[in-house]
């Protein structure tokens, strides 16, 4: 989305250029200012979708940089009080188990399995937890997480789906609903051949010949 931003700024600074009545110079100026928050506030939004899990347990000092395996393979199920995530791995020791609970995110870090280390992490999950009350087992064969529900409810996925991150975009917050209405001020407040590079930029769009009305302006 902040990309999509960008190349449209990039081309109402182009028109700013090129604008000569004053009236038409500050409606370019107005949704150039408007895009510039959008752009911003979209970076930060992406920027918030995935927090980073600081770990308080204490650091082996010899050795600073572990090397982790990612368990990318498990099963869940759940009812309306917890969710049960199983890890199939042999070998694990309850002593050498690193996790850390969060209201919306785990981190699982096995150590020491045949000289290997292993991860599992879901950075966001569908829903909050109780972090206090979540827990981890070792079995022979596979490790157990339980995660309690902040909440009871049927979860419908384990992860906090992105498309859920993104913002309904109405015409008045569409960045291209406002470049279209600009280019009928534009069109209105313009001289005859502004109007003629317009309708062409217009006809142009129409039949195919490029998806970009604006580029008529180049």
């Amino acid at each position: 989305m902040a990309d999509e931003y960008a190349l449209d700024l990039e081309e109402l600074r182009q028109l700013q250029g090129i604008a000569k009545r004053p009236r038409v110079v500050s409606l370019i100026s107005s949704e150039i200012r408007n895009l510039e928050k959008l752009s911003k506030d979209a970076v930060i939004a992406h920027a918030s979708q995935t927090p980073v899990p600081i770990s308080t347990q204490a650091r082996d000092p010899s050795n600073p940089a572990l090397n982790y395996v990612t368990l990318a393979s498990f099963s869940y199920d759940q009812d309306s009080d917890k969710v049960k995530i199983y890890l199939s791995l042999e070998g694990a020791d309850q002593e050498k188990i690193e996790s850390e609970f969060k209201a919306m995110s785990f981190d699982l870090k096995i150590h020491d399995v045949l000289g290997k280390n292993y991860r599992f992490t879901i950075p966001k999950l569908n829903s909050k937890i109780v972090p206090e009350k979540s827990k981890v087992m070792v079995k022979p064969t596979r490790i157990i997480v339980t995660l309690f529900k902040a909440s009871k409810g049927n979860w419908l996925d384990l992860q906090f789906k992105e498309d859920k991150l993104k913002p309904s975009i109405d015409k008045e917050k569409d960045p291209m609903a406002g470049i279209m209405d600009l280019m009928k001020n534009m069109y209105e407040e313009g001289d005859d051949e502004m109007k003629k590079t317009i309708a062409k930029a217009w006809t142009d769009a129409r039949s195919g010949k490029t998806a970009d009305p604006l580029k008529g302006y180049r």
